[in-house]
């Protein structure tokens, strides 16, 4: 038996990293966006959807309920699958690679409230004529998606 410690890897840098990621919207045509804080992964200052990462054992709809309840403090009304993506984009100079698995979440708007202040600074409700900037690289893969669907207006 070796007594060397196991390495330290990184999700979506050492390895391909797998998350579930979510539109979430009012069933309205409104969709809820989150400033991302100092604590955010990466892309911090830059307004996004959600997500996080799949942990193991966990299935997809398990992964969209946790991380739902951690970031936003409520429950889904309804969830509809959009699409599977590949993100490939550069974090402080190194390539990462996650596979993103998107639905669009219908939540009850009066129930939200920020979970995770330490990795989301704001939450803001908002239309297609008014989101604010500046946007995560990966914003529009999904929300586009969600906008051809008329799930957001």
């Amino acid at each position: 038996m070796s007594s060397t410690p196991s390495p330290d890897f990184r999700r979506g840098i050492d390895h391909i990293g797998a998350g579930v990621s979510f539109v979430v919207h009012d069933g309205t045509g409104r969709v809820l966006l989150q400033k991302r804080g100092a604590g955010a992964r990466d892309e911090q200052g830059l307004w996004d959807t959600g997500g996080g990462a799949i942990e193991f054992g966990e299935s997809f709809e398990q992964t969209l309920a946790r991380e739902i309840r951690e970031e936003l403090c409520c429950d889904i009304i309804r969830a509809e699958f959009l699409t599977v993506y590949d993100a490939h984009r550069q974090h402080n100079g190194k390539p990462t690679h996650w596979v993103q698995v998107i639905y669009a979440v219908q939540v009850d708007p009066l129930a939200v409230k920020i979970g995770e202040p330490h990795k989301i600074d704001e939450l803001g409700w908002f239309r297609s004529s008014g989101l604010p900037q500046p946007l995560h690289s990966q914003f529009h893969k999904s929300y586009d998606l969600a906008l051809e669907r008329g799930i957001v207006s």
